[in-house]
């Protein structure tokens, strides 16, 4: 539990009980647990440790009304089951109608209770507790994270006297509390983890991941254990969000057969999933396809290995069809080449190099073929394509985007998208790549702001709709995801601020007569008051270098929906204009880092210098 505010309260304070759990691998380092002593108050909210568990005291008797308040928004911290022991600080009709899954709302710290405001209830007995916080985030019913530049937070916590349980007396209790939970960021890290679900993107055979938030542990609400609240999830369906840009493959209603509440793998590492009646009539195909998406969401989670998926019809239990992981590849947006990404980079001279991750320090770069490679036209930003085959450029004084091969000599082929800016600095950003083959850039005229993508990297752009580019926001830089549904874009908005947004990719129609829309811009690091570079690291997770208000420079991970924590902090790095991130995590993430020119890091390394030419725009590909 958070200790940070509470510890302002009185020293009467109802505390909640903690205990510690090991698990055999950091058994030499845990203590003993003790057999006497009192139970204190400790900041058993150290972000991520999953290894705390916090159990709700109930209310003592006669307990003052500041001590139900505290011990109330104690028990909100903790893994009770149903929140039994939180519901006995309410009235009868306050537990009744309580919801504690209904959303989340989330604070920097745990929330700071004032005294009791009695001016505000001079004509009853009861006494109002104001509560208040700095507000970073809120979770929906569908366990969708929506981050938020860090707000005021106001709300109340009203209690009253009713009879005591014995009839002989009266006690404090909540009649009025804040919707759902209120937790301090430390506590949601320590209760909750992130994981990916999938589904297929509109019209297409490939997944896209919906990252959502489930307990570490059993639901209190709920009763299920992390791998069925993430089966239940998914079948739940797209977080509102993404809805529009992906489709599911399970029928309209399918749910777990009534009752379960625990999914476990057997011998085989395979994982029966009984469903109710609504899936009973699926073919083969579509089957093949639902159980492709459990397998993709079940892969996020470490606790379990599981190696295929039964569907079980929940008429009779009987077998609907079983995949495999090496099946479900088949679905995925990237497909594993079995060899290690290598990134690219633009030379001092403009030319397009690429570079061995395994080389050593210092190594020499190879030049690619194909005009690129030969400084036909030197470049100042590039985007190679997923299979490795063509690289995107956009020429040195920004004015005109081509695409030619890396893998032969061909000849330069014409501009595909020009820009008339007069600024070189306002023309073309650097190009993207999505695992469609569809080509991105932004044009950044300040007369007319465009957005294009080009069908398949050739032929007649396709002007996509941006209505927000009438706002005044200028596309500073943006990179595709390989599921070609998310596009992050760094945008300078009008008060000279760079943020980073991920917008979602809608379509309809195909080749040169689709229309295309970027829409819906959410926020995923509005902590952050400037980005620099942002590179796509996975399915859900972006790499970013940016700084928050006073703080330095820094590179961390942040999930696409916004989501952060204290371990993705990445090692210090000065003067970082650009980042990229594999794939695959076999490979280093690289960066330009200025006076050092082209760096990587490898895992569990320190960053290092990766060659010895300068060199700039290092872009893995994508």
């Amino acid at each position: 539990m958070s200790a940070d505010s509470r510890g302002q309260r009185s020293s009467g304070a109802v505390r909640a009980g903690v205990l510690f759990a090991c698990g055999g691998v950091l058994a030499t380092g845990c203590a003993t647990m003790p057999d006497s002593g009192d139970v204190r108050s400790v900041k058993a909210s150290n972000p991520g440790d999953s290894q705390v568990r916090v159990y709700a005291v109930q209310p003592r008797e006669n307990a003052e009304p500041d001590e139900i308040v505290d011990g109330f928004l104690e028990a909100m911290t903790s893994d009770d089951p149903g929140f039994a022991t939180a519901r006995k600080y309410l009235t009868k009709d306050a537990a009744r109608t309580w919801k504690p899954g209904q959303s989340i709302t989330v604070l920097t710290t745990a929330p700071d209770r004032e005294q009791a405001d009695r001016i505000a209830d001079p004509e009853s007995q009861g006494r109002s507790y104001p509560i208040r916080g700095r507000q970073i985030a809120t979770v929906d019913a569908r366990h969708a994270y929506q981050p938020m530049s860090p707000a005021e937070y106001k709300d109340f916590i009203h209690v009253v006297q009713q009879p005591s349980a014995d009839g002989k007396g009266k006690e404090w209790r909540i009649d009025h509390l804040p919707p759902g939970l209120v937790l301090s960021e430390a506590d949601f890290q320590r209760n909750y983890r992130s994981v990916n679900k999938y589904y297929f993107a509109s019209g297409q055979e490939w997944v896209v991941a919906d990252p959502v938030y489930i307990r570490q542990r059993q639901d209190p609400v709920t009763r299920m254990d992390p791998v069925t609240q993430t089966v239940k999830a998914l079948l739940e369906g797209p977080t509102n969000w993404l809805k529009p840009a992906v489709d599911s493959r399970f029928p309209s209603g399918t749910e777990l057969k009534e009752g379960v509440t625990s999914l476990t793998t057997d011998d085989q590492s395979t994982l029966k999933v009984p469903l109710n009646a609504k899936a009973d009539r699926v073919g083969g195909e579509v089957c093949r396809r639902m159980a492709a998406q459990l397998l993709f969401t079940l892969g996020d989670l470490t606790s379990v290995r599981v190696e295929q998926v039964e569907l079980q019809r929940g008429s009779d239990g009987g077998r609907l069809c079983v995949l495999s992981k090496a099946q479900a590849e088949e679905f995925a947006p990237v497909h594993d080449s079995g060899r290690a990404e290598n990134p690219f980079f633009v030379d001092e001279h403009g030319m397009v190099k690429t570079l061995p991750v395994g080389g050593k320090e210092d190594a020499e770069a190879d030049a690619t073929l194909g005009p690129f490679g030969k400084g036909a036209m030197p470049l100042r930003s590039v985007a190679v394509d997923r299979e490795e085959s063509r690289a995107a450029g956009v020429g040195k004084d920004g004015r005109e985007l081509r695409v030619a091969s890396i893998l032969s000599d061909d000849e330069l082929p014409p501009a595909l998208v020009s820009s008339g800016a007069a600024r070189p600095e306002d023309r073309l950003s650097a190009p993207s790549w999505d695992g469609r083959g569809d080509l991105w850039v932004a044009d950044r005229d300040p007369v007319k702001p465009r957005l294009w993508m080009v069908p398949g990297g050739a032929g007649e752009p396709v002007e996509v709709r941006a209505p927000w580019l009438a706002d005044g926001a200028r596309v500073e830089s943006l990179r595709v995801s390989a599921d070609g549904v998310r596009i992050a874009l760094l945008l300078k908005e009008k008060e000279g601020r760079t943020t980073l947004k991920i917008g979602r990719v809608e379509r309809e129609g195909s080749g040169t007569q689709q229309t295309v829309s970027v829409v819906d811009l959410q926020p995923v690091a509005p902590r952050m008051e400037a980005v620099t570079a942002v590179s796509w690291a996975g399915p859900s997770r972006l790499v970013v270098v940016g700084k928050e208000a006073g703080g330095v420079q820094q590179i961390r991970y942040i999930q696409t929906d916004g989501a952060t924590s204290t371990a993705s902090v990445l090692p210090g790095l000065n003067g970082v204009t650009a980042v990229a991130a594999p794939n695959d995590e076999r490979a280093p993430v690289v960066a330009d880092s200025g006076n050092d020119g082209i760096v990587r890091l490898m895992p569990g390394a320190n960053w290092q210098r990766m060659v010895k030419v300068a060199g700039s725009a290092p872009v893995y590909p994508g």
